[in-house]
């Protein structure tokens, strides 16, 4: 396997957005849900639409259960997600019991390989010369949450690694990289 990096650049974030929802409102949801969770694609891909719908609106937190760990864990569904599943829902007609991200040619969720040409081509065309995978979803979220104030501890927690030195690599933080840190609490 290929090691791949995190979209560091917010603009380039956007424009894969904007090709995404150009292309299909679920391959920009697949996109968005990933990068704003750091959910694991295969995870991702299993999610159904009960497990998102309470039957009136987008639920708060989506569970899921760690098959290695069999933890349930809660991953908070952000505003912007919640944006973006409510456009995609209105605009088909799903079953509670329907995957997310349902192929079009069959009831089965698209696979890994399907989820990866959409990133990938996504950000091919966007011009992104790193090495982009379906692992760049988990760490564009670890990344951009650390450097948004989220303490180590947590995105270890989330990723299950066992060190910070770890988890830096893993979003692609270099310990060399010295960036000025916000700390405001505005009392």
């Amino acid at each position: 396997m290929e090691f791949v990096n995190p979209i560091r650049d917010i603009e380039n974030i956007n424009a894969i957005k904007d090709i995404l929802r150009k292309h299909s409102q679920r391959d920009l949801l697949l996109f968005v849900f990933g990068i704003n969770t750091g959910i694991r694609v295969s995870d991702l891909l299993s999610i159904k639409v009960t497990d998102i719908w309470d039957g009136e609106r987008v639920k708060e937190f989506l569970y899921l259960r760690d098959e290695k760990s069999d933890e349930t864990s809660a991953h908070y569904i952000n505003h912007v997600v919640q944006g973006e599943l409510e456009k995609y829902l209105s605009i088909h007609d799903f079953n509670e019991s329907d995957y997310l991200f349902r192929s079009k040619k069959s009831n089965q969720p698209i696979t890994r390989q399907q989820a990866y040409r959409i990133i990938h081509n996504a950000a091919k065309e966007v011009g992104i010369p790193d090495n982009i995978g379906m692992h760049t979803l988990r760490k564009t979220f670890g990344y951009h949450a650390y450097r948004k104030g989220i303490a180590i501890s947590i995105l270890m927690r989330i990723y299950h690694h066992h060190s910070p030195s770890e988890t830096l690599k893993y979003i692609g933080i270099d310990k060399h990289d010295k960036q000025l840190v916000k700390v405001d609490v505005n009392l």
